[in-house]
């Protein structure tokens, strides 16, 4: 993220809520890494950094339909595309350099992008029908639209829910392809889905299903704060 702001007409900064369970950790990691970068290291230079991570990441699972050994080439993707997608924003704010609606808009045009990319590359894999997959990339763009949603309604930008955010999601994938290369394909156990079918699409149910109760949770929340006008006129 590069942004504390989305509108050029208020100063008012979005509360970032960040309460993943690696935060701490991640931010200490984070601030050194921006300590060390060097001048020539920009924003705009990380965020392409990250895209060509998430790049690796699509290569080496539609690549994996050849050999399993590829599936290392998603490993790393995942590892470059932590650093430029976690570091682009952070280094803005260190150098104090923030282009908060271009940031705001490069940055979640490029995650968007990479969602996309990572998910649909599991799905054109050997090991994760893309239809499965494709349930949990809905789900995951469902909750992207309600965080975006909530910048605008709550001046909020949550950036984990269940104490999970795109960290621990990486590495949950990471260890699903490492899955993937320890097990290799697997028979189906129900239906046409085998074992890593399941777990995906356990995930991407899990997602719409918390988009419908943030939905509701904040729809209930903004009706007591945005009541019905009165007809002055009774």
């Amino acid at each position: 993220m590069k942004t504390d702001s989305t509108d050029k007409r208020s100063d008012v900064p979005i509360e970032r809520i960040q309460d993943n369970m690696i935060a701490r950790l991640e931010r200490r990691a984070l601030n050194r890494l921006c300590a060390g970068m060097p001048v020539w290291a920009t924003p705009d230079l990380l965020t392409m950094v990250g895209m060509i991570g998430a790049l690796f990441v699509f290569a080496g699972y539609v690549a994996s339909n050849l050999h399993w050994g590829w599936l290392l080439l998603s490993i790393a993707g995942y590892v470059v595309h932590w650093f430029g997608d976690s570091l682009d924003g952070s280094l803005a704010r260190f150098r104090r350099i923030e282009r908060p609606r271009y940031g705001y808009f490069l940055d979640h045009s490029c995650d968007g992008f990479a969602t996309v990319l990572v998910v649909v590359g599991i799905g054109i894999s050997p090991y994760v029908l893309l239809e499965v997959a494709l349930i949990a990339l809905v789900g995951y763009l469902l909750m992207s639209i309600h965080a975006f949603l909530s910048v605008r309604v709550l001046g909020e930008l949550r950036l984990s829910y269940l104490n999970a955010g795109p960290t621990e999601l990486r590495l949950v994938l990471i260890g699903l392809t490492l899955a993937m290369l320890v097990a290799g394909r697997e028979n189906a156990i129900f239906f046409h889905l085998n074992g890593f079918d399941i777990f995906v699409g356990s995930v991407g149910v899990l997602l719409i299903t918390l988009f419908v109760v943030q939905t509701a949770k904040t729809a209930r929340r903004l009706a007591k704060e945005d009541p019905p006008l009165r007809n002055t006129h009774d």
